[in-house]
């Protein structure tokens, strides 16, 4: 389900940035929570803030299963 984060919660563990209070994120049926929808990580190319969409948007492209649980 779609959620916006209350509190900082670590690191998401498919791009690896820092999971923020107010991110967008995807809260799976095993709790494990991700980046959803549009994402502004940290490095910057050119002075602009890179966009990227929502990391468990791609990854569920090609997998069906939580990337930390595969076998739930």
């Amino acid at each position: 389900s779609e959620d916006v984060l209350s509190k900082d919660a670590g690191e998401c563990a498919i791009c690896l940035e820092e999971l923020q209070q107010g991110d967008t994120i995807a809260r799976l049926p095993c709790l494990c929570i991700y980046h959803k929808g549009q994402v502004f990580l940290g490095m910057h190319i050119e002075f602009q803030q890179v966009a990227l969409n929502g990391c468990i948007d791609e990854w569920f492209e090609v997998n069906r299963s939580c990337p930390e649980h595969p076998s739930d």
